[in-house]
Parts: structure tokens; C-alpha cells; sequence
């Protein structure tokens, strides 16, 4: 008889290899981890999405308010100049925003980690955090889809907290995998 057919030994040979490649698919932590994964790049889309609309928002805002140069005036506004920095400024925050949190570590699946938390309870705490993050970042999306220029200037205090709201949850992610049990 192979050694193909022995069910005991490609067991035991099939576990010494998911543990030594760190890796064992059957476990619910496994799933966590890839679901925190991919819920996390999903919120990043949508961080994505919201730094397109207003990004759309900035360029239609400089193509509305500032005129052609000419004799008389040779420079815009500095009024309209300024609205337009703001719009730049939070176009750059909401993309460094969104490349924080694709950057963002999930616990480790080593032997030491598992030794000082419960895996399954960190991401599942995590989870949570990711489910707060989504929402968040689904809101901010949709407040500035589809909006113009003018609108995010107006609005720019609530745009600002919602960032805010976003970076907190992120440090609360974070704070999250540094817990030690």
C-alpha cells in the first residue's frame, strides 16, 4: 500500500506544513483576518471615491472662480485663491487618510503573538472598530459626491470632523493590536 492512501500520516504531514507556513485555513481566525483584510480595502475604496469627488470639487471650483488673467487684473483673487488651497488641502487628507489605512497591520499569526492575545477576540474587536471605520467613511463619500466646489467650502467644518472621526478610529485600531492580555 503508498504511503498516498495512509489518511494518518498526509494529516500529520498536511498540519506540519500549515503550521510551519504559518497558515491554517480551517480556523476562524484565518477567516477574521482576511475579512478584516478585505473590509479594510473596501473602506479605502470608498476613501478613494470621496477623494474623486472632491478632488472634481476642486477642479470645477478653480474653473468657476478664476477668471483668465488680463491687464487690469492680472491675478485671481486671493479670496478665491484661499478657497481653493482648502479644497487642495482636504483632497490631500482624505488621500493620506486612505493610504494610512490600507497601511494599517493586522495581528500576526505567529506563535509569540498567540502567546500574549487571543486571536480571535483581538479581531474580533478589531472588527468592529472596521465596522465603525466603514460607515464612516461611506458617510464622507457620501457627503461629498456629487458636490461642487462652493458646497465643500461651505461644509468644510463637517467635512474636517468627519477626517477627524476617521483618524480617531484608526487609533483605536491601532490601540487595539498593541493590547497585550
Amino acid at each position: 500500500m503508498s504511503g498516498f492512501y495512509d489518511e494518518g500520516a498526509l494529516r500529520q504531514a498536511a498540519i506540519n506544513l500549515f503550521h510551519g507556513w504559518g497558515y491554517n485555513f480551517y480556523r476562524a481566525e484565518n477567516q477574521l483576518r482576511a475579512d478584516d483584510q478585505l473590509v479594510r480595502s473596501k473602506a479605502a475604496w470608498l476613501l478613494g471615491m470621496a477623494r474623486a469627488a472632491a478632488e472634481a470639487a476642486e477642479a470645477g471650483y478653480r474653473r468657476d472662480f478664476f477668471a483668465k488673467p488680463t491687464r487690469e487684473k492680472p491675478f485671481p483673487d486671493a479670496a478665491v485663491v484661499e478657497g481653493a488651497r482648502k479644497l487642495e488641502r482636504l483632497v490631500a487628507e482624505i488621500g493620506a487618510l486612505g493610504g494610512r489605512l490600507l497601511a494599517q497591520p493586522v495581528p500576526e499569526n505567529d506563535r509569540m503573538s498567540q502567546r500574549y492575545r487571543d486571536e480571535a477576540d483581538t479581531l474580533k474587536a478589531l472588527m468592529a472598530r472596521d465596522e465603525q471605520l466603514v460607515g464612516q467613511c461611506a458617510l464622507l463619500h457620501e457627503m461629498v459626491d456629487a458636490r461642487d466646489g462652493t458646497w465643500a467650502l461651505e461644509h468644510l467644518p463637517e467635512l474636517q470632523e468627519g477626517l477627524v472621526a476617521i483618524q480617531k478610529t484608526l487609533r483605536d485600531r491601532e490601540a487595539v493590536l498593541l493590547e497585550r492580555k
